[in-house]
């Protein structure tokens, strides 16, 4: 197939997202605030604990049976290497920009947790139903590519609220420990022998991954046995980790997708226009239908904060950029082409592409949910997620275009 003709195909469903996009901040401008702040919030939640898991739920129900979860076991581990190789790039990125302590856990959560959900629902149904698509035949593209999306959403939320939120979570927690041990160290007398007290290699651990690191061992630690400083660590990881959000409603919606598709007996009780529970089935349908154009107004009337503008480093933007757009997409074609040689991945163009496009993606929308949560790296979250939207109407289509020649 032309390159051009691809290129056509991959374009409309970004201009899709841009035009929805578009219209989302304008209902957020000051002038029309028809999504006001609080507005956002509200429609967030009905998203978050109603639309999403209704959209997986039932798309997972519908499409994945126990021969089809045998043949998609290698998208957890890509999702799993888009998270760990983005975690890399952005610890590289932290340590050439320098940035505020703050901003630590944001950078690593924006190069390591991308869109993994929303913006693939809204593209490959498009891309689905384009004419000239690769893909062959639209209602089965349609059918299996939602499958090959809602696992991808389901999965990516997993590791979104497992990872990035105690990250962000921690980081923030250890700026404000540090607050208040300064604000004390001012109210308390010094003593003679300050500068003996202090510790300059403590100072230097100023990178990301020292929120998760011990401190240095004294001379009595060090005698503890190896085996009690692992029940130690794995006390505090464990005391630190929030469990609860990993099983975010999407997960949920997940769980109950796999359980009635995987379990014929459940899947013929409710799957199926002579199922007697079938009117369950179009009702999560229609509720699962109003996720996607929501979400994207939503993402575009967040993305407001972001045209005030704030002090965050264009180093620090470029070097997220570019982690997303150039290098975690380069080498997810060396993962994903990889795996295909090693047997490890079927021959099915749509479910490559799927995998290859999750290193593509620009960073997760929860993010700045969870940086409003925190109250740390709030602004500058929003300029970094203008900046990556608006880029992604190009390196998305660019990307989009080349994969599907690459699996065409």
């Amino acid at each position: 197939m032309a390159f051009i003709q691809l290129f056509a195909v991959a374009s409309f469903p970004v201009i899709k997202v841009l035009l929805l996009t578009a219209l989302g901040l304008f209902l957020a401008l000051d002038n029309i605030s028809i999504l006001g702040e609080d507005a956002r919030k509200k429609v967030n939640q009905l998203v978050f604990y109603v639309f999403n898991p209704s959209l997986v739920g039932s798309n997972l129900a519908e499409t994945i049976t126990y021969e089809s979860v045998v043949l998609l076991w290698f998208m957890p581990v890509n999702i799993l290497c888009t998270f760990i190789l983005g975690s890399a790039l952005g610890w590289i990125v932290i340590k050439i920009t320098r940035p505020p302590k703050h901003l630590e856990g944001l950078i690593l959560g924006c190069c390591s947790a991308g869109n993994l959900g929303n913006l693939p629902m809204i593209i490959i149904p498009a891309i689905c139903k384009e004419k000239g698509s690769p893909f062959g035949d639209s209602d089965v593209c349609y059918q299996y590519g939602m499958a090959y999306v809602s696992l991808s959403m389901a999965i990516g939320a997993v590791f979104l609220w497992s990872y990035v939120f105690n990250i962000m979570r921690i980081s923030s927690r250890r700026i404000q420990n540090e607050g208040s041990k300064l604000k004390a160290s001012e109210e308390m007398p010094q003593p003679d022998n300050f500068s003996e007290t202090q510790n300059p290699a403590k100072d230097a651990l100023n990178d990301a991954y020292a929120i998760l690191l011990p401190k240095e061992e004294s001379e009595e630690q060090a005698k503890i046995s190896i085996a009690d400083k692992i029940k130690h660590n794995f006390r505090m990881v464990s005391s630190n980790f929030n469990f609860k959000a990993i099983f975010a409603p999407s997960t949920l919606g997940a769980i109950a997708g796999f359980i009635i598709g995987v379990i014929p007996q459940i899947r013929n009780f409710v799957i199926g226009s002579d199922a007697s529970l079938h009117v369950v089935e179009d009702s999560l349908s229609m509720l699962g239908d109003a996720a996607i154009p929501t979400i994207t107004l939503i993402m575009g009337a967040n993305l407001l904060k972001g045209l005030k503008g704030t002090s965050t480093s264009l180093w620090t933007i470029v070097g997220i950029i570019a982690v997303r757009y150039i290098l975690l997409p380069l080498l997810g074609v060396l993962v994903v082409k990889g795996a295909i040689k090693l047997g490890l991945v079927q021959s099915n163009p749509l479910y490559q592409f799927v995998l290859l496009l999750q290193y593509a993606l620009p960073p997760a929308m929860n993010i700045g949910t969870m940086a409003q949560l925190f109250g740390s790296g709030e602004s500058e979250c929003s300029v970094i997620m203008l900046w990556a939207y608006a880029l992604a109407s190009i390196a998305v289509t660019l990307w989009s275009t080349y994969f599907m020649w690459l699996v065409s």
